[in-house]
């Protein structure tokens, strides 16, 4: 029963990991500057900010840094 729920438990201490590097860096790096291309709405007392190219940037990064790490296994 306890071999069993070894992988469980890596998973949720890499999950631990993950999340504490992204704090880190949101921490360190703070708020990502708006790229031409997102979204503001502003209006009398609300301000809707939908980051679209900032989330395709973001996107494109991580899937190119995630295909060099998996790529070398």
């Amino acid at each position: 029963m306890v071999n069993d729920l070894a992988p469980i438990g890596r998973v949720l201490i890499l999950l631990g990991v993950v999340l504490v590097a992204v704090g880190v860096l949101v921490t360190v790096l703070g708020r990502i500057p708006r790229l031409p291309g997102d979204i503001v709405i502003r209006r009398d007392g609300f301000v809707l900010y939908f980051p679209i190219v900032t989330s395709l940037v973001l996107s494109l990064l991580l899937t190119i840094l995630l295909t060099l790490v998996l790529s070398r296994r």
